[in-house]
């Protein structure tokens, strides 16, 4: 029997119509309560549910793969210390001591040497000097203070909601999920917003592991494909960490029969890359103990080995995350299921609702 080959897609392929009004500006007052699009990725059939029914999706002896990240605040105002021009700093990821991969608003005005001031009106608490340019007009950008940066960070920095995002975040905790943990991404892993402590607790009563993994969101989350031959995208490298016991814990699960569910993209890269890493394209295998970087990018043609079914948000048009969620799907799939959703008014994006994909 011949393997069925991948057409070749283009960027145009992933494109589909959103109206503004779909894109959730704040988040529902209670977790679980968002509605859920539960899709069959083989046949395409889906029905609508909501979050608070992914009991009925899992079963005793599953694992469910959480990524523990936690987003900071990674947003900070400052000012040129010649004009006094308002500058914004986004943090992308600390590439080593004190020096960060940053975006910066208007970078232009910002080349090698530059410094920039923060604090507020009546005391510089800390400078950051441009030491270094990025591919895409991003900046190195290297900080001077006294004191703990991270400290620093949480009296001076913001939580950097996505610019589709309009609205002012009361509770900043609603950008991060109940379980997060370990500090350093500059996004949130959005599909585990929907997590709650008690539901969660009724995970595990019903027999279902919960195990945790670590993705820093970086920049890929702010960039844009820009070829229209979507082989010649470059995904920007993540910060990954898959401990000895989770690792075991889920080749525990897969020896037993039970699937591993991914809570969101960031995980699904996660497994995923070290999958690929360890059993080349073979499903199945036993993953291990793992960190490092990844720039795995998942779409059509891609051949799994690790994850069975996951919980995703809607993305945005043209978009690698639709591109990864087709991968497993289908293109058609897909696209048909965000199009009842559209029709069904689902909120969509970081603060909408969720999908359930499985086989």
């Amino acid at each position: 029997m011949t393997e069925e080959k991948t057409p070749h897609y283009t960027l145009s392929d992933f494109d589909y119509d959103l109206p503004k009004e779909l894109i959730a500006q704040t988040p529902l007052k209670q977790r679980d309560s968002s509605r859920m699009l539960v899709l069959n990725a083989d046949s395409g059939a889906y029905e609508d549910k909501h979050f608070y029914d992914i009991l009925d999706y899992l079963n005793p002896g599953d694992a469910l793969v959480m990524n523990n990240s936690r987003v900071i605040p990674a947003r900070l105002h400052g000012w040129r210390p010649d004009t006094k021009g308002h500058v914004e700093v986004l943090l992308l990821r600390q590439d080593h001591g004190d020096v960060w991969e940053t975006l910066i608003k208007p970078a232009k005005k910002f080349p090698i040497g530059s410094t920039i001031d923060f604090g507020d009106e009546n005391q510089t608490v800390m400078t950051g000097e441009v030491v270094g340019e990025l591919e895409h007009g991003g900046r190195y950008v290297e900080f001077h203070y006294d004191g703990i940066f991270m400290e620093l960070l949480d009296k001076l920095g913001e939580m950097p909601l996505p610019p589709y995002i309009k609205e002012k975040l009361a509770d900043q905790e609603r950008y991060q999920t109940v379980y997060s943990k370990v500090e350093g991404s500059a996004a949130a892993p959005t599909a585990g917003l929907h997590w709650t402590p008690e539901l969660l607790d009724k995970v595990r009563a019903k027999g279902v592991k919960t195990i945790e993994l670590t993705l820093h969101v970086g920049l890929g989350t702010f960039r844009p494909v820009e070829e229209e031959d979507i082989d010649h995208h470059k995904m920007h490298s993540e910060f990954y960490q898959l401990s000895q016991r989770a690792a075991d814990e889920i080749n525990q699960v897969r020896k037993q029969g039970g699937k591993i569910v991914a809570t969101g993209t960031t995980t699904i890269r996660t497994l995923e890359t070290i999958g690929h890493k360890f059993n080349g394209d073979q499903y199945g295998q036993e993953l291990k103990a793992d960190s490092g970087w990844t720039d795995i990018f998942i779409k059509p043609g891609f051949k799994w080995t690790t994850v069975d079914a996951f919980i995703t948000n809607f993305h945005l048009p043209k978009s690698t995350l639709v591109m990864l969620v087709a991968a497993f799907t289908g293109r058609e799939n897909i696209l048909n299921a965000y199009a009842h959703a559209i029709k069904e008014k689902y909120r969509f994006f970081s603060f909408g609702d969720a999908m359930f994909i499985h086989r």
